[in-house]
């Protein structure tokens, strides 16, 4: 979590330069803590490993025994540092809370409210856009994530440990004491193995998410709507805002490429999620069996309340007589009791009470239990005990999340034909005029689907027909507990259609005259798709009976933005822009129609998948587009940075919605880019895109990334499981490869040419054609320009990252001396001249100055990630000149794949 800051870096309010004075002498205290602790728990085991931490002896000088253990010393190593920024993080912003107020914490719910009455806008416009904000992060299982859950939890307790120590002033022997179980923690760390020895099921990636909502996110949600209820109350008058705060998953639902998602892991997956929520809300009705020990004897409770609490005990039958009688003069304990067997009848329990028909019942329970709490004068137990409650009750509902379906194009399209040409003896190629046709015609079609009279269909088929009519059924239990069916690789509006016309196939016999109960969003994924997105949204919009269906839905409809591919497609720059401009044609295109259109964000790790601070790249999407709603994917590694502590998560969910919130209430008002802004845009995109096309284009530059990189060898870190690519086939051009693995292995070799490549030469040529107004241009651009800004920002931060000394070692593994020379040529070239070119629109004398922490960050663990590269290079070459990883020396094999769960835990993303 990190402090977000504003476009122009205004000066900091007292209460944050205090806090950032403080915080500096706090980071060297807990890097040197944490240095201590690895030192002492380690020291037995890899000699002189204080010099290897610091970067004074390098691992690839090492004798081959010893590797492997300083390979696991120095990922250890960046772990814990990790957590220390965490740590310091969260302790920066209570500083800054402490040495002012909370509206001095740039991004927060309170800054952006204060902002807002500064800017002397009405309660009514507030409380507006207040009730349009719903805000949906959403976990997938994308494999970037090389951490165990049981790392992760040994992680969790160290920073428990951490806090334990470092937030009080213990006495000597008690302060020894913390430090000993500190150090503890770190030891297990230490000894626990790194590499997967094999790979998760989908079941085992289903528990892993979860692993963040039981430990952190159930419990810290109710808390966030606090933090927003505080900063209103500080600037206005008025009632609480409505829960804004839902969470998805692809977890279990994430089916494109992967074929270890079925329909039944599908539907095991919803049980576990509706089994989680169940789960935690039984363990605080417990805590409430406990202590709500209200007596009758000492306040009147109003006899409505007495009533129900008698008919919830009917509804529990023999099970309550217990509490009936041991508890009768505390009938809030009797209340909460009942609600807890309830409860375990939904769970399994052998118990004759009535079960919940909803949640919503559930909900309303509880805020029954809540007034009552009110009214006997107990309304501080109401407040820290049931309105928490009822807030994650509405939140996550019975099912912790709204299941994704996510699936591709092609296979869709083939189960539609396949379906047609069992029934109709025939079926035209998809993409032709009859296609369209024949989609058109079944759509419209009220004849119902008779599976058993297809005949044996293909296993595709049936598994997809199969998944359709679990979502069916599920819906109709829950309508929340699956979301939406994402549709990737959406090149037209029939590829929408086919979606909708198998909802109608497997949909109830009653719904068959409408395909309602389901909500498709199109993926966008590369340049052309998103610039083809205003024609297919204007033909979906166009057809009555999906036109039907969006109505159905409230009038909104989900568009899903790829930030991967485009950038594969296109370069970091053209992409950007890309995305930027379809968003607002789209946008156009719902207001004909009179629908709002929605945007849920594919973003990754990296930079080069979208991967920039959630404040900053709201704050850079078009006027207009948020509205008070977002979604965006938290994917792999980034799920844990963010959601693997209380305070961490609270920080992060707050930066993203208050983000949300203020773009939203800039609203119509906001100034949108100066036309001459947006034309300039469009030519460096046009330069930018030139560029990179010329590289990826050259010959042999696919074996340069196949022999310069350990792409190949990334599939035997075993951190996911889906394979890399999506139909099997080998990568002999970029289309084969998915986006993550092309960044992962960009990134271990130290090009990162995903997220600045092609850069300079668009603003070279652009200076070089308009002269010194160009470059005023350009300079005015990056003040004014949110978007531009953005772009140049995390351009410059990952050109800072790269280094093309070790990316010329890992050249040296390209076998074709003419293809090495060329290839790496062109990159080095537009390096320098990238750096050149951001440097004189900045202003800046040297790469990530205007980023100190960052760049203090990186060059701390330089000498130690250099050696790691080399270490790397060195197996890279063993492994491949002994045949491959099963011929190989097995020790070799695992040193080579600790480094690369090093350098990724080191740069802090893998793709």
């Amino acid at each position: 979590m990190n402090i977000p800051s504003t476009l122009s870096d205004p000066a900091m309010a007292p209460g944050q330069r205090r806090a950032e004075q403080v915080n500096r002498g706090r980071d060297s205290e807990i890097r040197n803590l944490l240095k201590h602790c690895l030192v002492s728990v380690t020291g037995a085991q890899v000699g002189d490993v204080a010099r290897l931490l610091d970067g004074r002896r390098s691992v690839d000088s090492l004798p081959a025994a010893e590797r492997f253990l300083a390979l696991q010393a120095l990922g250890t190593w960046h772990q814990l540092l990790a957590i220390g920024r965490e740590f310091e993080a969260v302790q920066m912003r209570r500083e800054i809370e402490r040495a002012g107020q909370a509206s001095d914490i740039p991004g927060s719910f309170a800054e952006v409210i204060a902002r807002a009455a500064t800017a002397g806008k009405s309660q009514e416009t507030v409380n507006e856009a207040l009730g349009k904000l719903r805000v949906t992060p959403t976990m997938t299982a994308h494999p970037t994530e090389t951490k165990r859950v049981t790392v992760l939890e040994t992680h969790r307790r160290i920073y428990r440990r951490l806090t334990d120590l470092m937030g009080r002033n213990w006495a000597p022997r008690e302060q020894e004491d913390h430090l000993q179980a500190l150090m503890a923690e770190i030891e297990i760390l230490w000894l626990t193995g790194e590499l997967r020895l094999e790979k998760p099921t989908v079941a085992q990636e289903v528990q892993w998410g979860l692993y963040f909502f039981r430990e952190v996110l159930y419990t810290a949600v109710p808390a966030l709507q606090d933090t927003l209820d505080q900063a209103l109350r500080h600037s206005y008058e008025g009632q609480t805002p409505a829960p804004f705060l839902r969470f998805s998953s692809w977890i279990g639902g994430d089916r494109d490429g992967n074929p270890h998602v079925t329909a039944q892991v599908t539907r095991d997956a919803l049980t576990e999620y509706r089994r989680a929520a169940i789960q935690s809300y039984r363990a605080a009705l417990a805590d409430l069996c406990r202590d709500l020990s209200l007596s009758r004897s000492v306040t009147e409770v109003p006899q409505p309340f007495l009533d129900q609490t008698a008919m919830l005990l009917d509804l529990c039958g023999a099970v309550a007589d217990h509490t009936r009688v041991h508890n009768s003069a505390e009938p809030f304990r009797q209340y909460a009791t009942a609600l807890l067997l309830r409860l375990d009848a939904m769970l399994g329990a052998a118990t004759d009470a009535a079960p919940f028909d909803s949640a919503r019942e559930f909900a309303t329970l509880v805020d029954a239990l809540n007034t009552a709490l009110t009214q006997v004068g107990a309304g501080r137990v109401a407040a820290r005990r049931t309105r928490p409650l009822i807030r994650r009750i509405e939140t996550f509902g019975f099912r912790t999340v709204s299941l994704d379906i996510r699936q591709n194009a092609t296979v869709i399209n083939r189960t539609v034909a396949a379906v047609i040409a069992a029934r109709e003896g025939t079926c035209p190629d998809e993409g032709t005029p009859e296609w369209s046709a024949m989609l058109a015609r079944a759509l419209h079609d009220d004849t119902p689907l008779d599976r058993a009279a297809l005949g044996d269909l293909s296993a595709e088929a049936d598994e997809t027909l199969d998944l359709f009519a679990l979502v069916a059924q599920t819906r109709a239990k829950d309508r929340q507990a699956i979301g939406a069916v994402i549709l990737s690789m959406t090149t037209s509006a029939d590829d929408i259609f086919a979606v909708y016309l198998l909802a109608r196939w497997t949909a109830a016999a009653d719904a068959q005259d409408l395909p309602a109960g389901i909500e498709v969003v199109p993926l966008l994924e590369t340049i052309d798709d998103l610039r083809a997105a205003t024609e297919i949204l204007d033909a979906l919009f166009a057809n009555r009976t999906v036109r039907r269906a969006v109505r159905e839905a409230g009038d909104v409809q989900e568009i899903m933005l790829g930030y991967s591919d485009s950038n594969k497609d296109g370069g970091f720059l053209t992409s950007n822009w890309e995305l930027a401009k379809a968003q607002t044609a789209v946008q156009r295109i719902g207001e004909k129609h009179r629908v709002q259109v929605s945007f849920f964000h594919g973003r990754g790790g990296s930079v080069s998948r979208g991967g920039a601070p959630a404040g900053r790249a709201i704050a850079a999407q078009p006027a207009g587009t948020v509205n008070g709603r977002l979604r965006v994917t938290e994917q792999g590694e980034i799920v844990s940075a963010k959601f693997a502590n209380r305070g961490t998560a609270l920080g992060n969910l707050e930066y993203l919605s208050a983000a949300v919130l203020a773009h939203t209430l800039e609203g119509a008002k906001r100034q949108p880019d100066a036309p001459e802004f947006n034309e300039a845009l469009e030519a460096l995109s046009g330069l930018s895109q030139v560029k990179y096309l010329d590289l990826v284009r050259s010959p042999g530059f696919i074996a340069y990334f196949n022999e310069s990189s350990p792409v190949d060898e990334l599939s035997l870190l075993k951190i996911g499981s889906r394979p890399a690519k999506r139909f099997g086939t080998s990568p002999r051009d970029l289309s084969d490869l998915r986006a993550i693995p092309w960044v992962f292995a960009w990134s271990q070799n130290r090009h990162m040419l995903t997220g600045w490549y092609g850069i300079g030469s668009a603003l070279s040529s652009f200076t070089r054609v308009r002269g010194d107004d160009g470059l005023d241009l350009l300079r005015r651009m990056f003040e004014r320009s949110r978007l531009f800004r953005l772009v140049v920002d995390e351009a410059e931060k990952v050109l800072f990252q790269s280094d093309m000394d070790i990316a010329r070692a890992y050249g040296e593994l390209v076998q074709d001396a003419a293809t090495r020379d060329a290839v790496f040529a062109k990159v080095q070239a537009e390096h320098d001249l990238t750096r050149n070119m951001i440097l004189a629109v900045t202003g800046g004398r040297d790469l990530s100055e205007r980023f100190p922490a960052f760049r203090e960050q990186a060059h701390s663990i330089a000498p130690q990630m250099a050696g790691v590269h080399r270490l790397q290079i060195d197996m890279l070459d063993r492994v491949r000149r002994a045949g491959g990883a099963e011929q190989a020396d097995p020790a070799e094999v695992d040193a080579l794949l600790m480094t690369i769960h090093v350098i990724s835990s080191g740069l802090g993303w893998t793709g």
